[in-house]
């Protein structure tokens, strides 16, 4: 007889259940509070609303699968990548600890608001700087996700970009890149930045899983 084990299995599809969860609790927040403006508002300011703890949980599972992924790739992959990576999962899970103000306090922020910021932000130029240099190890795990992995890399580089501009013009006294009657677009820019990084992170973990989940015990 063989026995079978299928616990590894289960633990290779952990991680990504974790990224599903997050991504449904920004989701579910966001629709649970239709007051705030998903273009102009960052979704940090959704923690002061309806049900606002799924934000931070939403983080921490994020935090979580990230730190996973930086275990799995191991010592087979480039050290400042690695790096890179360890950043963003601690500036995530810091980000989940303290809350960002409610939402209109760009002028005045508390203690809590800086140490969130911060985090988010080293955080969010973390993320693709790890993509850009761990896309060659992942790509030679699973050369068939390279082109996702690529693609999902370039959004990531580009939408970051955009969002430090619409951040640094907010905290320089804006807004005021605007459209329509929005009057700066730095909530629907985060919110590109933060698909492109989860569904980077998903393929990740996807990349970096261990091949052959399931291993036969001794014949009897």
């Amino acid at each position: 007889m063989t026995a079978t084990h299928t616990a590894p299995a289960a633990g290779a599809r952990a991680p990504l259940a974790l990224i599903g969860t997050g991504a449904l609790a920004m989701a579910a927040v966001e629709t649970l509070n239709p007051g705030y403006d998903l273009v102009s508002e960052t979704l940090s300011r959704y923690v002061h609303g309806t049900a606002g703890w799924l934000l931070p949980a939403a983080l921490l599972a994020v935090g979580a699968a990230s730190a996973v992924l930086a275990v799995r790739l191991g010592a087979g992959s480039r050290r400042a990548g690695r790096a890179a990576l360890v950043v963003w999962t601690a500036g995530i899970l810091v980000a989940a600890l303290f809350p960002a103000d409610p939402p209109g306090h760009w002028s005045r922020p508390s203690l809590s608001e800086l140490v969130h910021g911060n985090a988010a932000f080293l955080a969010f130029a973390a993320l693709p700087t790890a993509a850009v240099l761990l896309r060659r190890t992942l790509a030679a795990h699973r050369p068939a996700l390279s082109t996702a992995l690529n693609v999902l890399t370039v959004a990531s580089v580009t939408a970051t970009a955009a969002l430090a501009v619409f951040l640094a013009d907010v905290m320089d006294g804006g807004p005021s890149l605007g459209l329509g009657g929005a009057p700066t677009l730095v909530g629907l820019v985060e919110r590109l930045v933060l698909a492109a990084d989860l569904g980077w992170i998903a393929l990740a973990l996807a990349a970096a899983r261990p091949r052959g989940g399931q291993k036969r015990g001794p014949r009897a």
